[in-house]
């Protein structure tokens, strides 16, 4: 965590972006990359580097298949990465508060 106690993973606009995106999901859902990436407007490599950072860390979970012989990726947020979401939201709440007051 930095200083604020916003955790730096999430806190880069276009991780913020998918987490947030992921977390609207019910827990155990999954999306699917392509409409993740459409959602998102993002290009196909931006998205996969910050999908990357986001599973180092432990917060999304990729799962790849096929349907049929076509590869598919799947992404959803995993139980810690829904805690450190709950986290950062509580964390940015009380900052904006303290700015406010």
């Amino acid at each position: 965590m930095s200083d604020a106690g916003l955790d730096p993973v999430i806190h880069a606009p276009a991780r913020l972006r998918v987490v947030a995106t992921l977390a609207a999901l019910p827990t155990g859902d999954e999306l699917s990359f392509p409409k993740l990436q459409k959602l998102l407007d993002m290009t196909a490599g931006n998205l996969s580097t910050h999908l990357r950072k986001l599973e180092d860390a432990g917060y999304v979970s990729v799962t790849k298949t096929h349907e049929g012989r076509t590869p598919a990726t799947y992404l959803a947020l995993t139980a810690r990465g829904r805690s450190a979401f709950e986290d950062y939201t509580t964390a940015l709440n009380t900052l904006l508060k303290g700015a406010a007051g």
